[in-house]
């Protein structure tokens, strides 16, 4: 009886961290970090207010990592860890409390087994106790997911408020006047100079992108994004398409938008921008059913773009997305 249980026993265990995996990004990109940025591909993107924490490092890039972009050796000794902006923080440092918890119920399952009274004995004394186990790990589960999506819901909207007026922003929510910053920014000691209407390409690009992604228009692509991130979506896509699935991000409305930074290369100048913007991402099947997503709940979603263009003569063009945190 005990064999037979202890799969059940296991997959009970490991429910809170079902409970708190986040849905699957299907949007163009599919939630992953992919491009380019010239020289600094793979070096982090500064701070922003929207992207106070770390931004994920490039999944896939085409740009040669070389021995500039190591990381120097650590010296002896010992030293307190540092992620900076750039890793995620280990799943036991973000959710100690879950590690705890889930460490606590192993042990104790291990203290019964261990003392010849089998794996549960640390819980419960008798069998109609063991679902008595479950339904509390199923509780467990459910109370931290509630605290955590309350934690993050509360942490987003103190980043807006914060954000609102703010000189750096050239995105606001909802307003009446005009999305952008009627002053020029420059970025600082880059010599770069970025105008309202680079911001407001820039909006528009996000809103084509994803617009052209959903109608599987890859023409379009090839006009709004580097070869590079042209051939990755066209992969994302094909993938979907063989799994029957079609990903449709609809009601794109831009919330805010801040500059990270802005740079020049020889003749192609770059500026990185974090974009909060939400939408509809919905995949379905042929038929139209529903795989994931929703095709009601709007979801609230902020990246990095990368964008280049060629100075004097070329039009603003997607060369990388990066995930923020």
């Amino acid at each position: 009886m005990r064999i037979r249980l202890f799969p059940l026993a296991a997959a009970a265990l490991c429910l809170p961290l079902f409970a708190l995996a986040p849905a699957a990004d299907a949007r163009a990109g599919m939630g992953s970090s992919l491009g380019s940025r010239g020289s600094r591909t793979y070096s982090p993107p500064p701070r922003t207010s929207l992207t106070p924490n770390w931004t994920r490092p490039m999944d896939r890039s085409m740009t040669p990592r070389t021995p500039s972009y190591a990381s120097p050796a650590p010296e002896s000794g010992f030293s307190r860890p540092n992620f900076g902006n750039s890793m995620r923080p280990p799943f036991a440092m973000r959710h100690p409390f879950l590690t705890g918890l889930a460490g606590g119920f192993l042990g104790a399952g291990l203290f019964g087994m261990l003392s010849g009274h089998g794996f549960f004995s640390g819980f419960s004394g008798g069998g109609g106790s063991f679902f008595g186990f479950l339904i509390q790990v199923l509780v467990v589960a459910f109370i931290i997911n509630f605290l955590i999506k309350l934690w993050r819901k509360r942490s987003s909207n103190n980043t807006m408020s914060s954000n609102a007026g703010g000189s750096g922003l050239f995105g606001a929510a909802g307003g009446a006047s005009s999305p952008f910053t009627s002053q020029p920014q420059q970025a600082p000691s880059q010599g770069v100079t970025l105008t309202p209407d680079d911001y407001s390409t820039f909006q528009q690009l996000l809103i084509n992108v994803q617009a052209a992604w959903s109608a599987q228009d890859m023409m379009s692509l090839q006009r709004m994004a580097t070869p590079e991130m042209v051939s990755y979506f066209n992969n994302q896509l094909s993938e979907l398409t063989s799994r029957g699935a079609r990903n449709i991000v609809s009601d794109i409305q831009f919330l805010r938008g801040d500059l990270a930074e802005a740079w020049r290369e020889g003749t192609i100048t770059y500026a990185t921008v974090a974009l909060q913007y939400s939408a509809i991402d919905v995949t379905t099947d042929s038929m139209g059913n529903v795989l994931d997503g929703s095709k009601t709940e709007r979801q609230t979603i902020t990246e990095l773009w990368t964008f280049l263009r060629a100075d004097g003569r070329g039009n603003w063009i997607l060369s990388a997305i990066q995930q923020a945190g």
